[in-house]
């Protein structure tokens, strides 16, 4: 039996229910001995970069975030924690393997999720500016086409979309990519304050339930999925990059509850994914990324809403240690964005180019005119990232 046939009955044996792979880029066996690896994970909904890495440092912390105030973060140094469901990530930062862009944003300021997923992943400096995503065209560009891209979940996302995709399968047999489409929705209360309030009412009813036991289900979704992942990149034709979506993080009401459910999740998911690879681990990238972050100040339902800037993380063995990524812009009201946000100091496209360049051996022209088009003002983050 091929890796890959044995890949694909390791994941119907595993815990995510109507999971999918599309792949990409070379579908040959690749050469044997260690490659880079790289897992790009979105995190749909827009993650609360402020409770994600706590600024316990910044003075204006408490009396900003009121009921939202993480007290008991896990202390990093430069003034920032971790929320304490990030058990994992913390060890990983102990050991060096963990940095952070604390106050990172798309190059477009939109409020809408669907406008700011679409530039998040297709690269470019504008709405619907390229009909593919990023990473696809990175894997074009990368190591003259070697490397075998792979997308989990049920649908194929924009950021791995492209000329490179060669096939897909899901349980249930085999779809073309053109019948895809991306499970994105149009947000359509963000400029409507009463739609906005009727959806944070319904919302936090959610929310309650949720706390009440309803999100049982989404937990056991995402237990072991991290090591399935691991699985599927390991082998002669295991994937090298890797695009998982994790929903969910639309915290408009009672956020606090949501927000250790979401990231108890995301723990154990990058955890499995670095338990799982074993060895090669150290090979290994991991990306999260958000398409934008929350409100600084909360809302009337204990939650936050559409925001700007937010934390984008890279973790793993083959990441040379060190702190955060990016500036601080501190929480000071004259220093937020438009009053309301975390204004951001860095591009997520400077941090992708970094990881890109120095992992996965893009050269700086390809980055700048094919990978992320007209980018090339944005210079790739860090010389030495990994």
């Amino acid at each position: 039996m091929s890796d890959l046939m044995m890949n694909r009955r390791l994941l119907l044996g595993g815990s995510m229910a109507g999971i999918g792979l599309a792949f990409a880029g070379q579908t040959q066996a690749q050469t044997r001995g260690p490659k880079p690896k790289l897992v790009v994970i979105v995190a749909r909904g827009a993650m609360d970069g402020l409770s994600v890495t706590v600024p316990t440092g910044d003075p204006n912390y408490r009396a900003l975030r009121g009921g939202l105030t993480i007290d008991n973060a896990l202390a990093m140094r430069e003034g920032f924690g971790l929320h304490p469901a990030l058990p994992g990530l913390k060890a990983m930062y102990d050991a060096g393997q963990l940095r952070f862009a604390p106050a990172a944003a798309i190059p477009v300021r939109v409020r809408s999720h669907f406008d700011a997923q679409d530039v998040l992943e297709n690269g470019g400096e504008a709405l619907r500016q390229q009909n593919d995503g990023w990473l696809n065209r990175a894997l074009a560009a990368a190591g003259g086409g070697s490397f075998k891209g792979l997308s989990v979940g049920a649908q194929t996302p924009l950021i791995l979309r492209g000329a490179a995709e060669t096939s897909s399968w899901a349980p249930g047999g085999q779809v073309k990519g053109e019948d895809r489409i991306a499970s994105l929705l149009q947000d359509l209360y963000v400029e409507d304050p009463l739609l906005q309030g009727n959806l944070a009412r319904g919302l936090e009813t959610e929310a309650m339930a949720a706390e009440a036991g309803g999100t049982s289900l989404r937990r056991n979704d995402v237990n072991g999925l991290g090591q399935t992942v691991a699985r599927l990149m390991t082998g002669d034709n295991g994937a090298d990059v890797v695009a998982l979506s994790i929903d969910g993080w639309d915290t408009h009401a009672r956020q606090n509850g949501q927000m250790q459910t979401r990231l108890t999740g995301l723990d154990q998911v990058i955890g499995g994914v670095h338990d799982g690879l074993g060895d090669q681990w150290a090979n290994t990238i991991v990306v999260v990324a958000t398409e934008f972050g929350r409100t600084a100040r909360a809302n009337g339902t204990q939650g936050t809403d559409h925001g700007t800037g937010s934390s984008l993380l890279v973790a793993g063995g083959a990441l040379k240690p060190g702190g955060m990524i990016g500036d601080w812009p501190t929480l000071a009201d004259n220093r937020l964005f438009e009053g309301r946000d975390l204004a951001p100091t860095i591009d997520v496209r400077s941090v992708f180019k970094g990881v890109l360049r120095d992992h996965l051996g893009v050269d700086r022209a390809a980055l700048d005119n094919r990978v992320f088009p007209g980018s090339a003002a944005e210079a790739p983050t860090l010389d030495g990232l990994v």
